[in-house]
């Protein structure tokens, strides 16, 4: 009865993520979620408590597989098979879902976001350690600038499908060609990077005198020169 149990409240929870990615959060009712797993509106409330309770238990869901799936990929190293681990993602919701609730001015999404930018902070230490990440001097603000940058282009899927034909949240996007519009520049701009070695010294000393003088940004120095 107890596997029986699990298995109902999985069912729930990934109808739910299909849900919340499709009809939004505020299109997302107990309904709904009952019609799409096969259950009724009183058991999804039986199983979590609330439409609150649900969406928490779809955030830890979410977390849980993103974590996996990236601890997984830093600890294959520079071999990473990247188009092997795409068609082996699972859910085919899961970034439809965080498209949908990212949108959200709630205390929940800054909870989500902190607890991805903590996450990422120990994935991306083991791809260092893998070889497959270099080492950075901030291992915290390039945590916070990736996953940031990342949930931005999610929060931003319709101008990524409309200028570039990538759709991030069709659930068949692991397994389109449309896929190679994303992965091209992506994988330019994370492993090419975007500046020249002369103007990343440059930019690094530039931060350094920052550092040390914090009240350079309002004298006469700086005025009107943007950094």
């Amino acid at each position: 009865m107890e596997i029986e149990e699990r298995s109902t409240a999985a069912r729930i929870r990934d109808a739910a993520i299909e849900c919340f990615g499709t009809e939004g959060i505020a299109g997302t009712t107990a309904r709904k979620v009952a019609a799409l797993s096969g259950v009724s509106p009183g058991s999804v409330i039986n199983h979590f408590g609330s439409m609150d309770g649900l969406r928490q238990a779809c955030d830890r869901h979410v977390l849980a597989v993103t974590r996996d799936r990236k601890q997984q990929a830093m600890a294959a190293g520079p071999n990473f098979d990247i188009l092997d681990a795409i068609r082996a993602a699972g859910n085919p919701h899961l970034l439809g879902y965080l498209a949908a609730v990212l949108t959200d001015d709630a205390p929940a999404v800054a909870e989500l976001v902190d607890a991805m930018v903590a996450d990422a902070e120990i994935y991306l230490a083991q791809g260092v350690d893998s070889g497959m990440l270099k080492a950075t001097a901030d291992p915290h603000g390039r945590a916070v600038i990736l996953v940031l940058w990342n949930l931005g282009l999610l929060v931003m899927h319709h101008h990524l499908n409309r200028l570039l034909g990538a759709d991030l949240t069709n659930p068949d996007f692991g397994t389109s060609p449309e896929i190679a519009n994303y992965l091209t520049p992506i994988m330019e701009l994370y492993g090419d990077g975007v500046f020249t070695a002369d103007f990343i010294q440059n930019a690094r000393a530039a931060m350094a005198t920052l550092a040390e003088r914090p009240n350079l940004r309002d004298s006469n120095e700086t005025r009107g020169t943007p950094i």
